[in-house]
């Protein structure tokens, strides 16, 4: 049995159902996060979230595919779920992480779009 083949398809599933979870929790509250840096103009702020999600979606997801280069072979079964949780575990932090970056690059650029005007 190919264990790697079988730890591909697990990974992507649930990195990828985790992606699109987050990617839609944060474009819903998202959009009033911005609306609220920018009031007065909720088209934008729309656009703007969607950009964020488009490009939340192609970093996360291009990331997970591009991570399957990198496993070992797997022997064993327990190997597999340690591997699958590590690297589900990775992904996870790193969508934290980008979340937060991205408040704080927003709220820091509107910010000062705001006082320039």
């Amino acid at each position: 049995m190919n264990f790697n083949i079988i730890g591909y398809f697990v990974y992507l599933s649930i990195t990828i159902f985790i992606i699109l979870k987050v990617g839609k929790i944060c474009y819903k509250n998202g959009n009033i996060f911005v609306l609220e840096l920018i009031p007065d103009h909720a088209e934008l702020c729309q656009k703007i979230n969607q950009v964020l999600l488009l490009g939340y979606y192609l970093l996360n997801i291009g990331y997970c595919a591009m991570t399957l280069i990198s496993w070992q072979k797997i022997i064993s079964s327990t190997q597999l779920i340690e591997i699958i949780c590590i690297k589900t575990a990775i992904i996870i932090f790193i969508i934290s992480i980008l979340h937060y970056f991205n408040i704080l690059i927003i709220t820091k650029y509107v910010q000062k779009l705001i006082h320039n005007n």
